[in-house]
């Protein structure tokens, strides 16, 4: 049935998809509830963690740009997911840009969005999460500025005032592709002071981490301006980071250029991206230490996408694209994967594979359980 319906979704408009998949989630949610709980369980003690003073049960979070206005949070608790994150949320209410803004391309398991950051604004969000309370897992929220306006320390400030009271963790969305403006935090002046201010208004509330752009290539980063962001971020006690963003360029595609051209700028999601934001990984890790948890987004679609990340530094992952393409039923498939190849490699605990690097497992997975 899941097949069927996935097929039927990726036939339509993605946007229109999106739209038409949250509502029978959203439905299932409400009247088969035990149901989904059930047909997507599976937890093991090996894939939980204890990070920011918080319980993790398995390391798969969902990555902001799915929810962006928490309409869905039981729903991806009962999915299987150890967190999510909502987002990204502006100060005020904003409908991104022009249709068409959502983009599938097949051949690379990959999306293209340009949605410029639609939000139903801070104040609306927060009087949602505010009404609900029947999820367990950390909620993350993640804050990106509003689309126009110069005073962007105080922008932020005032969406995080509404959202603090609500999030397990907070994300600042410091680059975004699809936006004017979008990158205008990825200079170290105004991110040192937007987190001089935070450093103010939320203290040791909860964790704040800073969402890194990709590198430009698989190969490794050397580029001051990163290594200036990280040293900013670290001088003002961070307590992590998500790496990566979206990808602005289009390296690494088989889509034909043609197609690619007709469908102009957006920001690159799925497998094109996954060496480079595991490159960017190993990066962070190498300049900030093991001190500083990294959330590891990006191209994730299977156990051992997941686990090359862990090896490569992540304690964390999420996902997003992925889900469209493969359903729900991805979430517990990657999680009893996960643990086969931790397992094969000597692993009691998913914490002793972070940051090893190269201990990818020679475990076989079953092929025959991975979709068509």
């Amino acid at each position: 049935m899941e097949a069927i319906l996935r097929r039927w979704l990726l036939g339509l408009d993605p946007e229109l998809s999106h739209q038409l998949g949250f509502a029978a989630a959203w439905l299932g949610d409400q009247i088969l509830p035990r149901y989904i709980e059930k047909s997507f369980e599976f937890e093991h003690p090996i894939l939980r963690q204890r990070i920011w003073g918080m319980d993790f049960p398995n390391p798969i979070g969902l990555a902001a740009g799915c929810d962006k206005n928490g309409l869905l949070l039981s729903f991806w608790e009962r999915l299987g997911f150890g967190h999510i994150e909502i987002g990204s949320v502006t100060l005020t209410p904003s409908g991104g840009n022009p249709r068409p803004r959502l983009f599938r391309l097949p051949e690379d398991r990959a999306i293209i969005n340009r949605l410029g950051l639609p939000s139903k604004g801070a104040h609306k969000v927060a009087q949602r999460l505010l009404k609900i309370s029947d999820y367990k897992i950390p909620l993350g929220i993640n804050i990106a500025r509003t689309d126009h306006g110069d005073a962007v320390v105080e922008d932020y400030s005032r969406c995080i005032a509404l959202l603090l009271p609500h999030a397990k963790y907070l994300t600042i969305n410091i680059s975004c592709p699809n936006t004017e403006g979008g990158q205008i935090l990825a200079t170290v002046e105004l991110l040192d002071a937007l987190l001089s201010r935070l450093d103010q208004q939320v203290g040791k509330q909860v964790p704040i981490l800073l969402k890194l752009s990709p590198a430009e290539t698989a190969k490794v980063v050397y580029d001051s301006q990163p290594e200036a962001i990280l040293e900013t971020a670290m001088n003002h006690e961070i307590s992590g980071f998500v790496v990566t963003n979206t990808a602005e360029d289009r390296h690494g595609l088989t889509t034909n250029t043609e197609r690619l051209d007709t469908i102009g700028r957006g920001g690159l999601s799925g497998p094109p991206i996954h060496q480079r934001a595991i490159q960017m990984i190993k990066y962070v890790r190498a300049n900030v230490g093991s001190e500083y948890p990294i959330i590891g987004v990006g191209g994730v679609s299977s156990a051992r996408d997941v686990y090359s990340m862990i090896c490569a530094g992540a304690s964390l992952v999420q996902l997003y694209t992925a889900l469209v393409y493969e359903g729900p039923s991805l979430v517990k498939r990657i999680k009893e994967d996960l643990v086969k190849l931790l397992q094969s490699d000597g692993h009691t605990s998913i914490v002793s594979a972070i940051g090893t690097v190269s201990g990818l497992a020679d475990a076989k997975l079953d092929e025959d359980n991975k979709p068509k």
